[in-house]
Order: structure tokens, then sequence, then C-alpha cells
């Protein structure tokens, strides 16, 4: 009898705890809803109908919120629950703003940081990591190179009529470069042909990056 009470406690318990969780999430989302609200107010560019989108987004991401703290296959769906409504409600919250024309690069960062934070779920075989690291830091360039659109799009920099973006391409091939040749400390099968693909498309990503940025060595 004593066991079957402290089943039940124990139970109770658990439920006491996801419906903190949740009602925790939900204040979250309600609180963000409001100061978007209030601040679109406060400097006379409110759009109510921005919050068809910013009120949705902020439920999706206030689901994933309880399931991150689940751990392992739930907590994964909870990252990208949440990452899925915190992109919608940055763009509900733009709309709102009326910002969109000079902050629609968000659009390439946050997505980029959702990548990067994958990582966390890392495989422990070699070759399915390096893959995955690999892609997580091509999201953190890709991330970086959003955050230089919003400062060209905000005349924050101005860097003429230069191939800028070709950094960025030879920042990605040095990224897969090194992640390929990374594997060749490690005693798997396929490590040759994974380094021979990874070296090929690295050094034409370079040779690009390195023609719009400099217009050298080759003539077209």
């Amino acid at each position: 009898m004593s066991v079957d009470v402290e089943t039940v406690e124990t139970v109770g318990r658990r439920r006491l705890v996801i419906a903190g969780r949740w009602l925790t999430s939900l204040a979250v989302a309600g609180l963000g809803v409001v100061a978007v609200t209030v601040t679109a107010q406060s400097i006379d560019r409110f759009h109510w109908w921005a919050g068809f989108v910013l009120v949705p987004g902020a439920l999706i991401a206030a689901s994933g919120g309880p399931l991150l703290t689940r751990g392992g296959g739930r907590a994964f769906v909870g990252y990208l629950l949440a990452c899925v409504g915190g992109l919608v409600f940055a763009v509900g919250t733009m709309l709102m703003l009326g910002v969109m024309g000079r902050g629609w690069p968000v659009m390439i960062t946050l997505p980029a940081l959702a990548i990067v934070g994958t990582y966390l779920w890392r495989s422990p075989d070699p070759l399915p990591r390096a893959f995955h690291r690999t892609v997580a830091l091509l999201g953190l360039n890709a991330a970086a190179l959003g955050v230089t659109f919003l400062l060209l799009v905000n005349d924050v920099v101005d860097f003429g009529s230069a191939g800028w973006w070709g950094a960025f391409m030879m920042v990605g091939s040095v990224i897969i470069l090194a992640n390929g040749l990374e594997l060749l400390r490690h005693r798997i099968r396929y490590r040759a042909q994974a380094v021979t693909l990874a070296v090929g498309p690295a050094v034409i990503a370079f040779l690009l990056g390195l023609r719009f940025l400099r217009d050298w060595p080759f003539q077209f």
C-alpha cells in the first residue's frame, strides 16, 4: 500500500513539474509578445495585423521549451520547435515594427545559428561527426554573412564594388578542408575517399572566392 502511495506522489510531482515548465514557457512567450507590442505602440509603428504572425510564432517556440529539458530525441524536437517558432516570431516582430526592409538579413542569420546549435546532438562516430561539424561551422559562416548584410543594408559599412562575399566563400572552403583533413587522424573506413571529397570542393570554393574578392588570378 505504501508503494502505491509513493507511486501516486511521484506521478503527481512529475505532473506538477511538467505543468510548471509549460506555464513558464507560455509566460515567457506572452511576455515577448507584450514587449514587442508595447514597443511598437510607443514608437508609433504598431501594425495590428502582424500579431497573426507574432503570436503563433511565440506559441510554437513555447511548445518547444518544455521538451528541451527532457533530453534525447525529445530535446531535439523541442529545439526544432523553438527555432522555428523563434524565426516566425522574429518575422512577426519586424512586421510589427515595420523594419522588414532593413532587417531582412536576420532571416539569414537566425536559421544559420539554428543549424549551428544542432551540433549539441553530434554523433560519436568520427565520419558523421566531422560532416556535422562542417555543416555547423558553415552555418556559423552563413550567420556572419547575414550580419554583414545587415550592416550593409543599414549603411554601417560600405565595401564599394569589391566582391566581399568572396571572403566568406574562402572561409567556407577552409572549414571544409580543415574538417576533411581532420579525418586523417582517425582509423576509419573510407577515410581517404572522405578526405578527397572534402579537398576537391574546398579548393574550388577557395579559388572562386579569391576570384570574386580580388579579381585574380583568373580573367573571364
